[in-house]
């Protein structure tokens, strides 16, 4: 997978009050800019039936250093709603994604 001037999606998944998502970025994107995309899409779309913020204010983000396992953390990404106990298998929530399925 190439990625020079964008950012591309490895995995995410929705849980009922935040996102985790594991991205690539590209030499010249900027990660504050990337996610303020990110957020106004479903910002957007839900201008006309929600009242008050979407999101909370920043965003907390990790790098992956060369020595991590990125199918790995994509792994641990999409395990959240087991771990939170919403589901006893992923098969049972439709709110993820990885690029490796």
């Amino acid at each position: 997978m190439e990625v020079k001037d964008s950012a591309a999606t490895l995995c995410y998944v929705v849980m009922p009050d935040h996102i985790h998502w594991l991205a690539q970025l590209g030499e010249s994107v900027d990660l504050s800019q990337t996610v303020q995309k990110v957020k106004s899409l479903p910002t957007m779309a839900l201008r006309d039936e929600w009242q008050g913020p979407v999101w909370q204010r920043g965003f907390h983000d990790h790098a992956l250093r060369k020595e991590e396992d990125l199918q790995a953390t994509a792994r641990y990404i999409v395990a959240n709603p087991l771990r939170a106990d919403l589901v006893s298998s992923l098969r049972d929530y439709p709110l993820w994604d990885a690029v490796w399925l």
